[in-house]
């Protein structure tokens, strides 16, 4: 499994990678699977012994070693570019972008199964990935969709506790009042009161994840059929894989926008630890909350302006730069209009990341997606003239470290070509995806025993006369 070896051991497999692309197989925990013998659990109950003795022997062996310097910016600047979480199932580089258990955005799109021969890749096939470190087969990737659905009901006092808040209520504020009620079915919850020993507290907490990740495309449908579409809810077609299934229940069959969602859903599932959102599971996790507080309390700080909230923002933002100059804008009145954004004391939504120093490859992937299945489509054209104009303009402002599009400066547009134009629901689909990596998280969390989270906070005076006694 793709467990942190440290920064030269990655370098070293990432050269053996690309000069390998056809011999994953060799790696022990990047191996292709050809048989669906075994399901996930039975996998999982597997591997968790073993790494459970590598933990064990990384802190007995290397548990003083230091990680690195923690200066005072890093103290009052939100704890940027500190080390300070175990993060298993992502890992991210400034320069290059998220790699799943070791595999970057291409390289999954190569070798984890699709619906379509050369196609998007399944979100199921992701999730089996951060699991386990492994590539799944297709046999297993369709059994684990057949799982999920075999899991997905919901039971009616979810949707009357969502039925309880005005219509008009934040879909996001909808969506985490329906995980809530979900919890009162936590398997967790139920081991814990009957006194599981801790060695088994992954068990029940897979039980809820998988409920959990199989529940909340219902969860989301019927909170955006709600607000948008006059309670007319859609059911579940088992028919259809996970991605799919979830566009179809909010009403969109386009094969193209089923491609979309699978791919929407597989990119945006995990970004390594330290965001908002996953940084929140795994605190409130570590408190031994089960999976559905956690992801609860997860999905508030996604509805954030500064985390998950972002691609709302985003789309808004370009039809405003369309209401205002018309979609054939120039170049150069584009750039205008972006200083006009900059000197009224407000960001381009989009663009910039706290840890990538490039282009976010998520924005890649949809721009490809952009460019084979809408590339006439006005609004993507204006995206791709921002690509060329924002840079610059952030570059020469000299206050940004990171000028470059995020995966929220694409998701939107695409969205809105296939008829989901309603940017404020926008961040329950990021909500959708991401419990596939956080709740993958989840179950190593408890698998390995990690402790409650307990960080040392200071104060100023305490920073004022250490640093004084220091210098």
């Amino acid at each position: 499994m793709a467990f942190f070896r440290g920064l030269s051991t990655i370098s070293k497999f990432r050269s053996r990678l690309a000069e390998q692309t056809t011999s994953l197989g060799s790696v022990r925990w990047l191996q292709m699977q050809s048989s669906s013998e075994q399901d996930l659990k039975s996998q999982l109950k597997e591997l968790i012994p073993e790494q459970q003795d590598r933990l064990k022997k990384i802190k007995s062996e290397y548990g003083k070693v230091q990680l690195g310097n923690i200066t005072t910016d890093m103290v009052i600047g939100g704890m940027r570019g500190m080390i300070g979480l175990l993060w298993e199932t992502s890992l991210l580089d400034p320069e290059e972008g998220i790699r799943f258990r070791g595999l970057s955005i291409p390289e999954c799109q190569k070798v984890l199964p699709a619906a379509v021969e050369g196609g998007e890749p399944l979100p199921e096939g992701l999730l089996w990935l951060l699991l386990t470190g492994k590539v799944p087969s297709k046999e297993q990737t369709s059994a684990l969709t057949s799982e999920l659905h075999s899991r997905c009901r919901v039971p009616d006092h979810v949707f009357n506790a969502i039925d309880a808040l005005p219509v008009g209520a934040h879909p996001m504020t909808q969506f985490a009042t329906g995980v809530m009620a979900l919890q009162v079915e936590s398997e967790f919850q139920k081991a814990y009161e009957k006194g599981t020993p801790k060695s088994k507290y992954w068990e029940p907490t897979y039980e809820d994840v998988m409920n959990l990740i199989a529940r909340l495309p219902v969860v989301a449908a019927y909170v955006y059929r709600r607000i948008f579409k006059d309670g007319k809810v859609i059911p579940s077609d088992k028919s259809l894989d996970y991605g799919a299934n979830f566009s179809h229940m909010l009403g969109f069959d386009d094969p193209k926008m089923l491609e979309l969602m699978r791919l929407y859903v597989t990119i945006h599932t995990d970004h390594e630890g330290g965001n908002v959102s996953a940084h929140t599971a795994h605190l409130v996790g570590s408190a031994l909350s089960d999976p559905y507080l956690s992801f609860a309390a997860a999905l508030n700080g996604l509805a954030g302006p500064l985390h998950g909230l972002a691609n709302q923002e985003v789309l808004l933002w370009i039809k405003s730069v369309v209401e205002e100059c018309g979609e054939n804008i120039s170049k150069d009145q584009l750039k205008d209009y972006v200083w006009k954004t900059l000197n009224s004391g407000k960001v381009v939504p989009g663009f910039g990341h706290g840890v990538l120093r490039k282009t976010d490859p998520r924005y890649t992937c949809q721009r490809e997606f952009a460019l084979k299945h809408l590339p006439e489509d006005p609004l993507f054209q204006l995206v791709s003239k921002l690509y060329e104009v924002v840079p610059p303009v952030l570059t020469e402002l000299g206050k940004v470290k990171n000028p470059w599009p995020n995966v929220d400066a694409h998701s939107g547009v695409l969205l809105n070509h296939f008829g989901l134009s309603e940017a404020r629901y926008y961040t329950v689909l990021f909500g959708v995806s991401r419990s596939i990596g956080i709740g993958s998280q989840l179950v190593w969390d408890r698998a390995l025993g990690l402790p409650l989270e307990r960080p040392k906070s200071v104060t100023m005076d305490w920073l004022e006369k250490h640093c004084a006694k220091s210098a």
